[in-house]
């Protein structure tokens, strides 16, 4: 019963989503050129805010639990597991004040109306994983790009997105590049659960009535062997999902 009335539910679901992508293309475009940064920040805030809305029509909550001070005035590695697309919104939007940017596959930048534009345009950087010097070399450029603006880098070191929740082992050599080239950055472990079960059925139906909790644990100083810091943080995030 759940999964027929799953049925409905996404093709609505899937109505308004890509409405919020056509009518925050331009919106996008407009505020990057013509009031520049801070009014796109703002715009692709409010998209993701929307994003994460349209999923409350498949019944979709979210909790997002921080018990801790991060600081405002330095950049942040933001280092958590994966397990959808559904992940992002709920980072854009309740990470805001820190200016997330992404690390993307480079897929993702062309096609796919506001999406595509804010990666190449809102400082994110789009790598391609056949191409290990081109993806390296791209991190690099984000972890200056947020040491230089004070500014947030969101990572997801398993590589690829888990399908069932479970974590998968971090590969660490892009965030020790990312760690490399921002040496004043706090690190910001965060658990994600429950993501998953959005896709519980592959791409169509999604799964409904999910309750999607993002758990940030105590920040890290970028200070010491990187080995030694991503294992504590690998530990931090496994720790945290259920």
């Amino acid at each position: 019963m759940r999964k027929i009335l799953a049925y409905p539910l996404t093709i609505i679901y899937f109505v308004f989503f890509g409405l919020v992508l056509l009518i925050f293309h331009p919106i996008q475009w407009i505020c990057l050129n013509l009031f520049g940064y801070s009014a796109h920040k703002k715009s692709v805030s409010l998209l993701n805010w929307c994003l994460l809305r349209c999923t409350h029509i498949l019944g979709t909550t979210y909790s997002f639990k921080n018990l801790f001070d991060i600081p405002e005035n330095r950049p942040l590695v933001i280092v958590a597991n994966h397990q959808s697309m559904n992940d992002i919104p709920p980072l854009i939007w309740f990470m805001r004040k820190y200016h997330p940017k992404f690390v993307s596959k480079i897929e993702l930048g062309r096609g796919i109306p506001s999406v595509s534009f804010n990666l190449r345009h809102g400082g994110s950087v789009l790598i391609d994983r056949k191409d290990s010097k081109q993806a390296l070399a791209q991190i690099a450029k984000l972890g200056k790009y947020i040491q230089e603006h004070n500014r947030s880098a969101v990572i997801f070191p398993e590589g690829t997105r888990s399908r069932n929740g479970k974590p998968k082992k971090f590969q660490p050599m892009g965030l020790k590049i990312l760690l490399r080239n921002a040496p004043s950055a706090h690190i910001v472990p965060i658990s994600i659960n429950n993501s998953w079960k959005m896709l519980q059925y592959g791409k169509f139906p999604y799964g409904i009535g999910n309750h999607l909790t993002f758990t940030i644990h105590a920040p890290i100083e970028n200070k010491g062997n990187a080995d030694e810091l991503i294992a504590q943080t690998e530990q931090q995030v496994t720790a945290g999902i259920v």
